[in-house]
């Protein structure tokens, strides 16, 4: 049985670092862009020196340059970069010569998943469209859009994913990945991890994913 992906974005400090390798989480998110889980690169690269080789570092980055864009992906050992602004697709393609990349999507419509297919990214990110926040809101969206869509590289699902809904979401839309953030967090304390909310979340990850390969 192959587990669906997880990625915890918004990573703030280093016992959620710990507590994320510790429960077996794919790939560790670093916002660099915007929001209550901001950090700045010497906080992030301190963080993501502590993740191993196997696990994967996201630097997640909104509406910058091609130099300053490299630049993080450089100094925190990046994997991958996620582009959670307005980037033009030529950014995209001149940062995918370098490093994979990840395009977020804010999604309200099936206009929005459409326009996301057609933008040159190694993977896709779908997340809720919240008038006021980028990302990280906590809020889902309507997952039937997704209904007969043909989607033609890996995708991610975001966008109020919790322990709670983690493993009907993986059965029911097949995910290559799924990303959390405020879904593992302590109450009122974004960017604050909670090790039993992380726990809980591969677990249903690991439900959902066993009633995928039945």
């Amino acid at each position: 049985m192959n587990r669906v992906r997880v990625k915890v974005c918004g990573i703030t400090r280093a016992e959620d670092v710990r507590a994320a390798i510790a429960v077996g989480v794919d790939v560790l998110g670093f916002n660099l862009a915007a929001g209550p889980r901001r950090l700045a690169c010497d906080q992030a690269a301190a963080l993501a020196r502590l993740v191993p080789p196997s696990l994967g570092v996201v630097a997640l980055v909104m509406d910058q340059d091609l130099e300053p864009t490299l630049d993080l992906v450089a100094r925190l050992r990046a994997t991958a970069v996620q582009l959670h602004g307005d980037e033009p697709p030529e950014l995209a393609e001149a940062l995918a010569r370098r490093v994979p990349v990840i395009k977020a999507f804010r999604i309200r419509a099936a206009a929005d998943l459409h326009a996301a297919l057609a933008y040159p990214a190694d993977a896709l990110l779908f997340d809720a469209w919240v008038a006021t926040v980028a990302g990280g809101s906590g809020c889902s969206w309507d997952h039937r859009l997704l209904q007969g869509l043909t989607i033609d590289r890996p995708w991610i699902l975001a966008g109020g994913i919790r322990p709670e809904n983690a493993a009907e979401a993986v059965a029911t839309l097949r995910p290559w990945a799924i990303d959390v953030a405020s879904g593992v967090e302590e109450d009122g304390r974004p960017g604050c991890k909670c090790p039993q909310r992380l726990a809980a979340l591969m677990a249903a990850v690991e439900e959902g994913s066993c009633r995928i390969s039945r």
